[in-house]
């Protein structure tokens, strides 16, 4: 079984040093350093598309540029790469969803993936219109799934649900191939829509452990719906030559962390209502910079600054490979990964860690499935294309 990898477009903006954002908190002043433009995204969709990523993660909220846009902007810069459009349930009708899931699929030749997001966050929901608490909101997603997923398979579909209702409601072309749906959620509700909906659970970078308790009990949620899962994790990545590079990079970048950023940063994550975010603030206690070494190899600086995903891998190029291969005894088969900067730190992965784990038959290149794994070359600087001014 060959190993997914997917990068990450910043639509909040890059740089050199993290950009923060998301779960009700702004992007930070760094994402001025490389704006957003579909120029310089485009240029990091070619360099992951390049160095072997399978697709690229496009995320949602008031803090970043919409997701559905820019994909459709930037899939006209690249050929194979894959776009995992993140987007909410509750903000748009489930029919017109599927629409412009189906017109994606066709002009892009089968190149959307949905990622799911139910949104955590009242303050931003309401902003958007959606007044709904956090349990009925999982519970419109899962009326919504069920009219998208019917009108991909070419049924027409009448629902008076709790929250939704469509009457005679039908695609004239249906998607192909159909989109497939990744979903995250830590809390009871989350999984039990996962389970009976998702095609790939996905899970923020916890301690092995953790990740593996979580892992059992939605495949126990799944089995109980008849359905069998794929699992995904989501994590940052500082890989280098050597493990002392890795780390001397990861501390240059908490270096750049203003102690009144972390400690906004951090009053405003602690008033999510998400699970997960709670899991991660609890990985590094709350704005803590002491021990944030929280496994080998896997550290949570990242969310001292940046809602969300706040965990990254650092280490040398084989011991991030080794890092992978101890979540994928845990079943989890896709890594949504990102780095900043997203354009350099997607040649150091693609250059450093995928010819590794290629020569031991764990990955193969999407654009070439049947060429011999080859080994590792000798490290060298990656290539860096410049970015992009604007």
């Amino acid at each position: 079984m060959s190993l997914t990898f997917h990068w990450f477009l910043p639509t909040n903006g890059d740089s050199r040093h993290v950009v923060g954002g998301g779960h009700g908190t702004p992007a930070t002043a760094s994402g001025r350093d490389r704006p957003p433009t579909v120029a310089y995204l485009s240029q990091i969709a070619r360099a992951a598309e390049e160095v072997g990523f399978a697709g690229a993660l496009t995320p949602t909220g008031a803090w970043c540029e919409d997701a559905w846009l820019t994909t459709a902007m930037v899939g006209q810069h690249t050929e194979r790469l894959k776009f995992l459009v993140a987007f909410r349930p509750g903000l748009i009708s489930p029919t017109l969803a599927a629409q412009m899931a189906s017109t994606f699929q066709r002009q892009t030749g089968g190149r959307l993936l949905l990622n799911v997001v139910t949104g955590g966050e009242n303050q931003e929901q309401r902003a958007f219109g959606d007044f709904l608490d956090k349990d009925s909101r999982y519970r419109r997603t899962g009326e919504f799934l069920h009219v998208v997923r019917e009108l991909w398979h070419g049924k027409t579909v009448d629902l008076h649900g709790e929250h939704l209702r469509v009457q005679g409601a039908a695609l004239s072309r249906v998607p192909d191939p159909v989109p497939q749906v990744y979903f995250g959620g830590s809390s009871p509700i989350a999984g039990e829509i996962a389970a009976r909906h998702a095609d790939v659970y996905l899970t923020w970078g916890e301690p092995p452990a953790q990740v593996a308790e979580k892992l059992d009990r939605i495949r126990s949620l799944a089995a109980a719906e008849g359905r069998t899962l794929r699992f995904g994790i989501r994590l940052h990545v500082i890989t280098r030559d050597t493990a002392e590079q890795a780390w001397a990079e990861a501390n240059r970048l908490l270096d750049g962390f203003d102690p009144q950023t972390v400690a906004s940063v951090q009053a405003g994550l602690a008033r999510s209502e998400s699970e997960g975010q709670r899991r991660m603030l609890a990985l590094h206690g709350g704005g803590s910079r002491e021990r944030l070494e929280i496994h080998p190899n896997l550290w949570a600086g990242i969310g001292l600054v940046r809602g969300g995903a706040g965990t990254a891998l650092v280490g040398s190029h084989d011991e991030v490979a080794e890092r992978i291969k101890e979540y994928q005894a845990l079943g989890i088969e896709e890594f949504i990964l990102s780095g900043y900067p997203h354009l350099e730190e997607a040649y150091w992965f693609g250059e450093g860690v995928l010819p590794r784990l290629a020569a031991q038959g764990l990955w193969r290149h999407p654009a070439d499935k049947d060429a011999a794994p080859t080994a590792p070359t000798t490290p060298t600087e990656p290539a860096v294309l410049a970015p992009f001014a604007g």
